[in-house]
């Protein structure tokens, strides 16, 4: 229960996206104060937060965790330097996520000097309703899955192009099974698209979704179906010859 209350905190951090005080912090876990500061009181015994006051905050420590899934994770290990090759030849970012519960998680990501979203790294989570590598990831589900886990979430209108219903994204995401593909068209950001993929191991088995971006601006939505869609298609090979 100990460790279960503890990395609950970790996840409150980055679900509040700053310093945390107790209150908070048994607000978004659910757990009592107490509880809460025993475990916070553990974290910085450790090195793995830290106290200023009556606020809280992780410490540099605590990303040894993360850095831990990526330097065992056999994916994560040959991701990047087939991203760097598709970053090259397109002039564009690429990532490798996996679904995390409602989210789709970059685990490797290379991002060209172009990028929109250069902010985005490795760690970083993606909404799976609106998201290209979100739609691919949750595209190999059974269909009342799906319809459950968009039900459960929350679906905000982050542009005006964002689909939300439940219906529009399960349209969406019936695509992916048609075409092979999906596209995010300005629905996470204005003025960004992205294409997404699955990558399959040797078995053909869905471990992943590699996408890339590019600005509205460079290309319209054909032009990254005919010219982004291949580049994907050929690093998902590489991938395919090493899984």
């Amino acid at each position: 229960m100990g460790l279960e209350k503890g990395l609950a905190i970790i996840e409150a951090f980055g679900i509040s996206k700053g310093p945390l005080t107790l209150t908070q912090a048994a607000e978004i876990t659910g757990h009592t104060k107490a509880a809460v500061r025993r475990s916070l009181l553990t974290l910085c015994k450790l090195g793995y937060a830290a106290q200023a006051g009556r606020h809280f905050r992780l410490a540099p420590r605590s990303l040894r965790l993360g850095h831990a899934y990526v330097a065992s994770d056999p994916l994560a290990k040959v991701a990047q330097p087939i991203l760097e090759m598709a970053s090259e030849r397109t002039q564009e970012s690429s990532s490798i996520a996996v679904l995390d519960s409602q989210d789709a998680v970059f685990i490797a990501r290379s991002t060209h000097r172009r990028s929109l979203s250069s902010g985005l790294g490795v760690g970083a989570r993606l909404p799976a309703y609106c998201s290209a590598t979100g739609r691919v990831l949750l595209s190999e589900k059974p269909p009342s899955e799906i319809e459950f886990i968009l039900n459960r979430m929350s679906r905000p209108t982050l542009t005006p192009h964002t689909q939300t219903r439940v219906q529009s994204v399960l349209d969406e995401i019936e695509l992916v099974k048609s075409r092979g593909y999906s596209i995010s068209d300005e629905e996470l950001e204005l003025g960004l698209r992205s294409i997404a993929v699955p990558v399959r191991n040797g078995r053909g088995e869905m471990i992943a979704a590699m996408s890339l971006s590019v600005s509205t601006s460079r290309m319209t939505r054909q032009e990254v179906v005919e010219r982004l869609l291949p580049e994907l298609e050929t690093a998902r090979r590489n991938f395919a010859s090493i899984l």
